[in-house]
Formats: structure tokens, C-alpha cells, sequence
């Protein structure tokens, strides 16, 4: 089995979010270079991609292809400098933003928590169908993975991350936002740049912006719901394709493995394990002075 699967879908607002967004800006100093900024009108991380063509009396010396994620509000990005012995910077630029990382070399043996409470006993479950996830479009292609649970069962981060949207009982706020169409789920931004979205979930715990880790509560599994479904997928730079990844979990304290549906697992969530993405700050903060 792929352990990414790739996606063909006129997936507009994933593929590319709308100009007002994201705000591009430059301006020449005395010296006649042209220095680059960015504004971010959402209240969540964006990746923007610039591509240039043309460039006349500069170069472009940033790594290609060109993409920064941008936080909310004000960026600095970079400066072409100007030819000595030519005259101001001239060129043409395409610009791109997405919702995750569309160039990040994504890590899959990384060691995802089982995001239920530690010391209950879990089985894995097939997803046979993510309806809604955006609309009524029917999606052909994709990966994703569940939990069997009960109402009322709590659930935690799986990883660290930024929460990028919290959708209630029903979609509220403006659409321009929007990560997908399900209610009753939260999206985070991991540090890979990868989205994870945790489905049949109500939170009062989490907000957008938050900065969350892993092991941290979220919230509870929604009233009538029986499953914790879980998506993890990544854009990709220049198409319409999504990348849909299939993680291991962490099952003992040296052990991970991608989870297996005739299975039962006793959740666990190792010290070593919920501090791999932390500072030493956040480790003495969040998981105090024992950090088994």
C-alpha cells in the first residue's frame, strides 16, 4: 500500500486561497533595491510560493522553489539587490498561497499519539467514507483512518501543532476560512506542515492560533458519534494534487507501527515521545521534571 496517496481535485480552497488573503508588497531603498514583504489577513499560518520571471538588473539568491510560511499580519521576505553597474530591479512574479507545506519532505515514520485518553484500550477502524469533507463533491482518491469511541470520550493531539480551525455543531464565520466543510471537527497545522483534521470532535479546550502538543486535550467525541476519524494530507506546489499520509502511532514506549484494525491497543503517550517537537522551555513547562 501507498503510503501517500495522491489526490486529482479542483480543491479551490486548499489548492489556493483567494488574493485578499495574502497581500504582496515591494519597495525600493536609496540604493535602488527592492525589498519584498508580505501581509497575512488571516488569523492562521498560510504558505506562499513566489515564482519569477524575467528578472532584470538583480538576482534572485533565495533557495528554489521559493516558499515561506507566512504568520498572521506583517512579513519581511527578501530583498533583490541591485546591479551596480545597471539600473533598478525590473521583473515578473507569479504568486501562490496554500493551506500547508506544499514542498516539506514529510517524515513517515514519525510517532503520532493514538489521541484518545492514555490507559483505555482502543481499536483501530476502517473510514469507509469522509462525506462532506468539502460540499458535495465526491471525492476518488484518499486515505484516512478512525477510532472506534463513545459521546463524551475525550481526545487529544496526536502531535504538535496550530490550531487552524475549530467547526462546531454547525459551519460558522466566513467560508473564506474554511479548511473543509465538516462540522464537529479541528484542523492543525504540524510543525512538518502537514493539516491533521479530527473529525466528531466539540471543543471548548482550543482555539484558532492556539499552539497546541502533543498529548494536550482537545476536546471530547460529539454527542450520537461512535468514531474519532482522523485525515493527514499536504498540498502540493504547482497542482491541484493533495497528499494523504498514512502515519504510525506510537504503541509502546519503544515501539510504533501503522495500526492494524483486527488489533486492540492500550493508548499510551510517552514523555519521549510528546516532547520530540517541544523546547527544552516547553519540556520543563508541560511535561514537568520526569520526562520518561
Amino acid at each position: 500500500m501507498n503510503r501517500i496517496l495522491f489526490l486529482v481535485i479542483a480543491f479551490f480552497l486548499l489548492k489556493t486561497v483567494s488574493a485578499q488573503l495574502v497581500e504582496v508588497r515591494y519597495d525600493y531603498n536609496s540604493l535602488g533595491d527592492c525589498i519584498f514583504s508580505a501581509n497575512n489577513n488571516a488569523p492562521f499560518p498560510l504558505f506562499l510560493h513566489i515564482d519569477f520571471a524575467d528578472l532584470q538588473n538583480t538576482t534572485f539568491d533565495e533557495p528554489l522553489p521559493y516558499v515561506k510560511m507566512l504568520d498572521p499580519g506583517f512579513n519581511s521576505l527578501f530583498t533583490l539587490q541591485r546591479d551596480l553597474n545597471a539600473g533598478v530591479p525590473r521583473f515578473n512574479y507569479h504568486i501562490k498561497t496554500y493551506r500547508s507545506n506544499p514542498v516539506s519532505i514529510v517524515n513517515l515514520d514519525f510517532p503520532y499519539l493514538i489521541p484518545l485518553k492514555p490507559g483505555t484500550k482502543v481499536h483501530a477502524k476502517e473510514v469507509k467514507e469522509i462525506d462532506g469533507f468539502w460540499g458535495t463533491k465526491e471525492l476518488k482518491s484518499w486515505m484516512a483512518f478512525g477510532f472506534a469511541a463513545q459521546p463524551g470520550n475525550q481526545v487529544f493531539s496526536a502531535r504538535n501543532g496550530i490550531v487552524v480551525e475549530v467547526a462546531g455543531q454547525m459551519k460558522g464565520g466566513d467560508p473564506l476560512f474554511w479548511y473543509n466543510t465538516w462540522n464537529n471537527a479541528i484542523t492543525v497545522l504540524q510543525p512538518d506542515g502537514t493539516l491533521i483534521c479530527y473529525k466528531n470532535v466539540v471543543s471548548k479546550q482550543v482555539k484558532v492560533a492556539q499552539k497546541i502538543y502533543a498529548g494536550q486535550l482537545l476536546g471530547e467525541i460529539a454527542p450520537y458519534e461512535n468514531e474519532l476519524k482522523l485525515l493527514i494530507y499536504q498540498n502540493s506546489l504547482g497542482s491541484d494534487d493533495l497528499r494523504f499520509i498514512i502515519p504510525e502511532f506510537c504503541v509502546s514506549e519503544n515501539e510504533t507501527e501503522i495500526l492494524n484494525i483486527e488489533k486492540e491497543y492500550t493508548v499510551i503517550h510517552p514523555n519521549s515521545i510528546r516532547g520530540l517537537e517541544m523546547t527544552k522551555k516547553e519540556k520543563r513547562k508541560i511535561l514537568g521534571k520526569s520526562r520518561k
